[in-house]
This record gives C-alpha cells, sequence and structure tokens, in this order.
C-alpha cells in the first residue's frame, strides 16, 4: 500500500472518529432537548427521541455555517494543525464525553471539543499557535450563555404569569403542554444548528490541513454537512437517559408551562449564539433557563447544590479535554 493511501485511511479514520463524536454529542444532549418535554409527561421519552432527532436535522435547512467556520479556521492556526492534532484533540472531547455519561453529569460536548483542541495544538506548537478572538468568544459565552438562558427562561415566565393571571391552572397545563411541543421543536432546531457545526468544522479543519480542502472556500464540502446531521439526530433517536433525570427533575420541578418557558428562552440563546458564530453548550443554556424559571416561582424552588455540581462540570471540562488531547496528541506521534 502507497504512502498516499496509507494518508488517506488515517483522514478516512479521522472523519469516523469525528463522527462517532457527533453521535456522542447527541446522545449526550439529547437529555438538554428532551428532558423538560419528558419530564413535564408531555411526551414519552421515545416519541421525544424521535421528535428531537427530526429538529436536530432539519437545522441543516436553516443556519448558516457560521460556528462550522469558527471551529474549523478560527480556533488554531491551520498551519499547525495535522492529522495528530485533529487526533488528540478528538480523544480528548470523547473521553470527557464518556466520563460525565458515565457519571450523569449534564457537562458540554461543545467545550470539551475547543478544550480537545486546544489542548493538542498547545502540545505541538504552545498557546502562541492559538487564535486568542475565536477562544475568547468562546470562553465568554461559557458564562454567557447560561445567563441569557437565565434571563429569557425567567423574562418568559414572568410574561406568562402575568398575560394568563386570569386563567385557571387546568386551562394553563391544558394550553401548555400543547405548547411546549413548539418550543421542544425549536429547541431541538437550536441544538442541531449550533452542536452538529462543531464537528463539521473539525473534519473542515481536517480537510484544509490535509489538502483536501482550501482555507479560501467558504464552505466544506457537501457531504461532510450532511453527515453530520445525520449523525447528531442519530445520537439524539438513542437519547441520554442519565442525564434527563437531572436536567428535568433534580435541578427544579417543571411543569408544561415551566418547560416551554425554559425551551424558549435557551432556544433564543442558542439562535442568537449561533447567528454570531460561537459555539455554545446546549447544557449551559438549557440548565441557566432551568434554573431561571424555578427562581421566578421562588428561589428554594431550585436544588442549588445540585446546578452548583453541574458548574464545576463546565470549569474543568476545557482543562481536562485538553489535557487528555495533549497526552493522546503526543502518544499518537510515538505510536505512528
Amino acid at each position: 500500500m502507497t504512502t498516499m493511501h496509507v494518508a488517506l485511511w488515517v483522514i478516512v479514520a479521522l472523519v469516523v472518529l469525528a463522527l462517532l463524536f457527533d453521535f456522542m454529542n447527541g446522545f449526550h444532549d439529547a437529555a438538554n432537548s428532551i428532558a423538560t418535554v419528558v419530564s413535564t409527561g408531555v411526551l414519552r421519552p421515545t416519541q421525544a427521541v424521535v421528535f428531537a432527532a427530526f429538529f436536530n436535522f432539519v437545522a441543516i435547512f436553516i443556519f448558516h455555517l457560521s460556528v462550522a467556520a469558527t471551529v474549523g479556521k478560527g480556533i488554531a492556526d491551520k498551519g499547525v494543525v495535522d492529522v495528530y492534532v485533529v487526533f488528540g484533540a478528538l480523544s480528548g472531547a470523547i473521553t470527557w464525553n464518556v466520563i460525565t455519561w458515565l457519571y450523569g453529569i449534564p457537562s458540554s460536548s461543545s467545550h470539551a471539543l475547543i478544550g480537545g483542541i486546544v489542548g493538542a495544538v498547545m502540545a505541538k506548537a504552545g498557546a502562541g499557535a492559538l487564535i486568542g478572538a475565536g477562544i475568547m468568544r468562546t470562553v465568554t459565552f461559557i458564562f454567557v450563555s447560561p445567563l441569557l438562558g437565565y434571563l429569557f427562561g425567567s423574562m418568559m415566565m414572568v410574561l406568562v404569569a402575568w398575560a394568563c393571571r386570569r386563567v385557571s391552572p387546568s386551562r394553563i397545563d391544558r394550553w401548555f403542554r400543547r405548547l411546549q411541543l413548539v418550543s421542544a421543536g425549536a429547541y431541538s432546531l437550536g441544538h442541531g444548528g449550533n452542536d452538529a457545526q462543531k464537528t463539521i468544522g473539525i473534519i473542515w479543519m481536517l480537510l484544509i490541513s490535509t489538502g483536501y480542502a482550501s482555507a479560501a472556500d467558504t464552505s466544506p464540502p457537501t457531504w461532510t454537512i450532511v453527515c453530520c446531521y445525520l449523525a447528531i439526530g442519530a445520537g439524539t433517536m438513542f437519547g441520554g437517559w442519565r442525564i434527563v433525570k437531572t436536567m428535568g427533575q433534580k435541578i427544579t420541578k417543571l411543569k408544561p408551562v415551566g418547560g416551554f418557558c425554559a425551551e424558549t428562552g435557551g432556544a433564543l440563546t442558542l439562535f442568537i449564539a449561533t447567528a454570531m458564530g460561537v459555539p455554545v453548550s446546549t447544557t449551559h443554556t438549557i440548565t441557566g433557563a432551568i434554573v431561571g424559571v424555578g427562581s421566578v416561582q421562588r428561589a428554594s424552588a431550585v436544588r442549588w447544590g445540585v446546578a452548583g455540581n453541574i458548574v464545576w462540570a463546565w470549569i474543568l471540562t476545557i482543562p481536562a479535554s485538553a489535557f487528555v488531547a495533549a497526552v493522546a496528541y503526543w502518544i499518537s506521534l510515538k505510536l505512528f
């Protein structure tokens, strides 16, 4: 087998690994899309995952590839990226996803991938090879996205409470059981639109570094876009049941009206971030929105200890995945 054939098979293997990460992303983050609609009893779990997966894929027709461009071109200098860096980045992200899934911790697949890229690039060329603007935007939104989710979720809850102040609780429950299908669809749309593009971005980064795509291209090959949206939809179909309980019940108890407000607040945040080309965490976003809804009812309605544990997972995600990525990069250099 020629060197060219070997190199091509390495690229194919890394693309498959990236799609596996995308599948795991959907699997891990399915809970974010369906936790509220399942916990309020509006949909059964099997119905909810099919519903969410459909809207994950439909996002391919709605959102521009701004997030993919940020990940593919805006995190690290293109001259530094090679197959070893991509392997390290994916290894760091996947390892952190598996650990947090096993323990039922709703961490961020998005920031695990960013941390993986940062760790592998620094292991090869140091911090100077990173693009500061792209890193800062991503890190800033670690704090901005849950705050926006909190703000939008709590504002929606206040508006709905005011608008329905003379309506009986039974009618409110009946209305919002229907309306929650709209909000859950919108949130799943935002989830697919932002999260699938992160994997598109790292495959695009790989193709640019190996000469199969040009850095001057305005978008990656069509097959990468379709494959990534299919992979995240398939992952969502299998769901992330360990995390559904944490997101839907342990932070605060939700009724259909609360689920509607949390999903709508989260969806608005995702739409804004995707339009800006910022890779954000759907986990951070929906957690902030759920806390916002719970705190409007009363501060004691939120289990702040559970929320605090989740925040610690957020803080650790980028450095932990970066460390694993750096180790994986060094090991791959020794083995291959």
